[in-house]
């Protein structure tokens, strides 16, 4: 009943962040403090790289490039710790010793996209794209930002850039398949996973992705079939559990969907779409002891869910609580007056109570709506 929530994830382009420093002729290796700031191969914690590009500062004899190296990949080790404030300050000082550095910009813009930031990150990759034009990570990464403003024309326009320099991009791709989705072009979205995947496919993302795709069409088997293919290349890919957890709900397989949404919570306690969708999954199994559990864990983590504070009404609904059922439909509502659920939910309920003229209003509400309601909740044997 309803509409189908899906997951979609995004990548962010992953800069080339280094430039190794000079080393002379008779030198056969780089000095250890330039090998844990360099980090090749990502084999150090981000507290040794820090403590490394310290070192490398602090020494003596560098040139402005390679002291710029040294402040951003310290600013990206103090950004791996979460200390936004502290890795900024970092690209800040790689600009300031080499001012046409194009790395420190495009991750001071990453730095501030975590922070919510958009126009200044969309700021920093405009000013790094200056000075490395041909650069489709950059490209890529002020597209993000620019879907992340909701921008999404000016988003696909940037992938597109980086596209014709890397045709075979798997991050752009990625990326713009899920630009053509909030646009609504489904069709355009799901060619893109498509490339995505064949110019790489390792790419978890892509196939969770094109997945969803076929979760919003109705087409289950091949948004389980992707979606577990997600999850062979990325084990610990939350998303891709709880997508797959709704097409196999959708399929009717409520244990194995509860396995996933139960997978999905363990790798992110934090998701509160894998905690409704495992409610209304014991909810149809009609065990609703657990499904009011997880409705209430998901309101605890955001008391504006409104998916959740429906779900949990219809779930009170069917069980016969009529006052709590309408004051979940009541906050919902207030929150989104349109949610076409909540609405005939709680005209269900005013009429069970007696209100017939107030269970009108909400009937018809949701009938304008959603003209189909009547039917889907019938068929959830809700009425």
């Amino acid at each position: 009943m309803g509409h189908t929530f899906t997951l979609f994830g995004t990548v962010m382009a992953a800069a080339v962040l280094t430039v190794a420093p000079a080393v002379s002729q008779q030198e056969q290796e780089l000095p250890s403090e330039w090998m844990l700031c360099l980090n090749e191969g990502n084999v150090y914690p981000p507290d040794i790289v820090a403590d490394g590009c310290t070192t490398v500062i602090r020494s003596h004899g560098h040139n402005p490039r390679e002291l710029a190296v040294a402040f951003t990949n310290r600013g990206l080790a103090y950004r791996a710790q979460g200390d936004l404030d502290h890795a900024l300050s970092d690209y800040d000082a790689a600009i300031r010793v080499d001012p046409g550095y194009a790395v420190a910009f495009n991750n001071r813009g990453a730095a501030r996209r975590d922070r919510g930031e958009y126009d200044r990150a969309i700021a920093d990759y405009t000013e790094a794209l200056r000075f490395d034009p041909g650069n489709a990570a950059i490209f890529t990464n002020r597209g993000a930002a620019y879907g992340d403003k909701g921008d999404f024309n000016r988003a696909i326009a940037d992938y597109d850039e980086a596209l014709r320099i890397d045709p075979k991009y798997a991050t752009a791709l990625t990326n713009r398949g899920n630009a053509h989705r909030e646009n609504g072009d489904l069709d355009r979205a799901a060619a893109d996973y498509a490339a995505a995947i064949e110019a790489d496919p390792t790419n978890a993302v892509a196939f969770n992705n094109r997945g969803a795709v076929y979760l919003v069409k109705g087409d289950f088997e091949q948004a389980v079939a992707y979606c577990t293919e997600a999850i062979r290349l990325n084990p610990r890919y939350a998303i891709a559990f709880a997508n797959r957890g709704v097409a196999r709900r959708n399929k009717g397989e409520l244990d194995l969907a509860i396995t996933d949404f139960g997978e999905a919570i363990k790798l992110n306690p934090r998701s509160g779409f894998a905690m409704v969708n495992r409610a209304n999954a014991w909810r149809d199994k009609g065990d609703f002891d657990h499904a009011l559990a997880d409705y209430g864990d998901a309101i605890k983590l955001n008391p504006s869910n409104t998916f959740a504070l429906s779900s949990r009404g219809l779930a009170r609904l069917r069980r016969g609580e009529l006052d709590r059922s309408i004051a979940d439909f009541d906050a919902a509502l207030a929150l989104n007056p349109r949610l076409a659920d909540s609405l005939y939910g709680r005209g269900i309920a005013k009429r069970k109570k007696g209100d017939l003229a107030g269970a009108d209003v909400d009937l018809a509400a949701a009938r304008a709506i959603r003209p189909g309601i009547a039917q889907e909740f019938a068929i959830s044997e809700i009425q």
